[in-house]
């Protein structure tokens, strides 16, 4: 299907607005319905929401695999349902104050590949139900822990009860349990006082456009090539006969030296325009899914 814009938009989201909000302004100022976030961010933290348009929309699972960067404040000595000000806070009547050298050297079990149990009040899915819908009204919320990875956990401060983290890491990982977690570690408890995300893979807040900045002209400006979507996959560059077929539906066998350890790829045009993305199929040979420029394709 032919859009009239296609690519990627990153959007600087405020505290106190929903990612859907993002969604309907950048859809109203483009006049698009085909318009989709890639990964929500909370109401009560700010800071990059990646917006896809037109044929983009079909990227959004490709932009969850990016890395995200975050700046967080935590309170200790504090605990709440949700883990941050959604809920009514506790404090605790004697909490223990963890050293500064307690913190360091509690953060490296949080570093790399670990097991995370996600927020009660979470978007993740329980028995066909949101987790946040079903600790709201006050039923119990088992949720299982989850494979992440931690690429950076840095104090950026620290002076008793606020701690601030800088933090890298995987799609899917709970900022407000590693500080819920952390904290247990320590001794003590914690909730999340601020989340600002700095960055989504390539997309930084220092670039993206402020919602309130959004309007037909700015959004325009702003939208990004859909290939920047896909920046950690490999490229493979389709031109005539194999253009063609790959448009077309058919299979493409690519040389086994560049297939080896690959399962997915950009396919781009001469100008470096993204195609689609070539995935490999049963047969091992490699088909375009999503086809951008197919009839009917997916």
């Amino acid at each position: 299907m032919r859009f009239p814009f296609t690519g990627v938009i990153p959007v600087d989201k405020p505290c106190g607005v929903t990612s859907r909000r993002v969604v309907d302004a950048v859809a109203r100022a483009l006049g698009m319905k085909s318009v989709g976030h890639a990964g929500t961010l909370d109401p009560l933290a700010s800071g990059v929401v990646v917006v896809c348009v037109g044929n983009a929309t079909k990227l959004v699972d490709y932009v969850h695999e990016l890395p995200k960067h975050y700046i967080a404040s935590f309170l200790l000595g504090r605990s709440s349902p949700s883990d941050d000000f959604e809920t009514p806070i506790d404090e605790e009547v004697c909490p223990r104050r963890p050293s500064r050298d307690e913190i360091e050297v509690a953060l490296l079990a949080f570093r790399g590949e670990i097991l995370q149990r996600p927020c009660d009040y979470s978007a993740v899915h329980v028995d066909g139900k949101r987790a946040y819908r079903l600790a709201r009204k006050g039923k119990p919320v088992a949720l299982a822990e989850k494979r992440v990875r931690i690429d950076r956990l840095e104090v950026t401060g620290y002076e008793w009860p606020r701690l601030g983290l800088d933090v890298a890491c995987s799609s899917g990982t709970f900022v407000r349990a590693i500080g819920r977690d952390l904290a247990e570690k320590l001794g003590t408890k914690a909730v999340m006082e601020s989340l600002v995300r700095t960055a989504v893979g390539p997309f930084e807040k220092t670039n993206a456009i402020p919602l309130e900045a959004i309007d037909p002209e700015s959004a325009r400006v702003a939208l990004r090539p859909a290939v920047a979507a896909v920046p950690h996959l490999p490229q493979h560059v389709l031109d005539g006969e194999e253009l063609d077929r790959a448009v077309r539906g058919g299979l493409l066998p690519l040389s086994d030296e560049e297939a080896a350890s690959q399962h997915s790829f950009a396919a781009v045009d001469s100008a470096g325009e993204l195609i689609g993305i070539l995935k490999r199929h049963e047969s091992g040979a490699f088909r375009l899914r999503p086809n951008f420029r197919g009839e009917g394709a997916s």
